[in-house]
């Protein structure tokens, strides 16, 4: 089954989201960008607004002086004009540099951002009309839909209350003196103007939290992909296995140059071979200084007996340490028994060939328990095989 075809029910990964950000997809809600320019933008223009009028006014008297310097100085008028246009200029230019920055630090708050050329990058998959189809009826564009909707109703009927409940005392602005007029006209607008913020406040309360779970729906994955992902992140199982294998089969090549410290050699009689070392000053336990297979395993036996190092064919011990053991680490705890038989024997054998005690009779047949023979298996029936 294709990835598209499957039921995407698995919440989206860190790298799949890492990925996603990376091309530019992001949740952004176009309302919170909306509130953080309008409503910024509003406060600044509300606190700036006494010195813009007083700037205006005294720009504009100034502009309608006329005297006997002027007709002597041409060029005054100019100047007056760039010096009315320098305050003009100084007087709104904080406004947008304050909207530039509050839109910026309220998309970086809101984690909106990202750094990609994907989204300016031409793609032709948009001009596919199944697609375009498909995102038109995508639970995205119904939300968008949706909301627009109400928006337009909300808004309308705002208006229309605000317009009905102040066209009376609109039309007795005429009889007003012009200063009143002008203070009045400016706290309903002021007033206007605060509703509409109210609406697009609570829009962008609504919008910005459905927009992460919209993304969030978006990024859903299937079990496949997921499976994929981790394939591509984490290596092919069989690959990972095959280097782990190699990695093996080099340390124990390796470990073949510690075999003449070793105690005792245990074969099977040629497919495995463990050299074991042990100190009881130094050492709780024995351990495995060296092991190998097949051809491994006939190298360790030439070392050892090139060195001296006894060699002991323990066919169920040597299996049982060659598959539970590994390279310069303790013997298992189960195999402690089985081991000190045959470092008794090697001991035994050593000091009797120094003339200080009496040669062995027989090779230890060392106790391994079953379960740790690789070769052992149960039957069907729970008969040993």
């Amino acid at each position: 089954m294709s990835a598209s075809s499957e039921d995407k029910t698995l919440p989206a990964t860190a790298q799949r989201l890492k990925k996603a950000r990376s091309e530019g997809n992001i949740p952004r809600s176009k309302d919170l960008s909306n509130l953080s320019i309008l409503g910024g933008g509003a406060a600044v223009l509300m606190l700036l607004m006494p010195r813009g009028f007083e700037a205006m006014r005294s720009g504009l008297a100034q502009q309608l002086k006329f005297n006997h310097a002027s007709l002597e100085r041409p060029e005054a008028v100019i100047e007056t004009l760039i010096g009315v246009a320098s305050n003009g200029l100084l007087t709104y230019l904080p406004l947008g540099i304050f909207v530039i920055a509050l839109a910026v630090a309220v998309t970086f708050a809101s984690g909106s951002w990202a750094v990609s050329t994907k989204p300016i990058t031409p793609d032709l998959s948009h001009l596919s009309p199944l697609k375009g189809i498909g995102r038109m009826f995508s639970k995205q564009q119904l939300f968008e839909t949706a909301k627009l909707s109400v928006l337009t109703v909300i808004v309308g009927a705002v208006g229309w209350h605000f317009l009905s409940s102040h066209l009376a005392p609109f039309a007795s602005l005429l009889m007003i003196p012009l200063e009143g007029a002008l203070g009045q006209l400016g706290q309903w607008m002021t007033m206007g103007v605060a509703t509409l913020m109210a609406v697009v406040v609570l829009v962008a309360l609504v919008d910005f939290p459905m927009q992460k779970f919209l993304y969030a729906e978006r990024m859903k994955m299937g079990k496949q992909e997921v499976k994929q992902e981790h394939k591509q992140s984490e290596g092919d199982p069989q690959m990972k296995g095959r280097r782990r294998q190699r990695q093996r089969e080099l340390a124990q090549r390796m470990s073949i140059t510690a075999v003449p410290r070793a105690d005792l050699v245990v074969m099977n009689p040629t497919h495995y071979a463990v050299a074991l070392q042990y100190d009881d000053a130094t050492m709780n336990a024995p351990r495995v200084i060296a092991k190998g297979s097949d051809l491994i395993a006939m190298k360790i036996r030439d070392v050892a007996k090139a060195n001296a190092i006894p060699v002991l064919q323990a066919p169920m011990l040597a299996r049982a340490l060659y598959a539970h053991a590994e390279i310069d680490g303790e013997i298992p705890s189960a195999l402690y028994t089985a081991v000190a038989q045959v470092l008794a024997y090697v001991y035994q054998l050593k000091a009797a060939m120094r003339g200080k005690g009496a040669m062995p009779r027989y090779a230890p047949s060392p106790e391994v328990p079953k379960e740790l023979d690789p070769h052992w298996k149960k039957s069907q029936n729970g008969v040993d095989a």
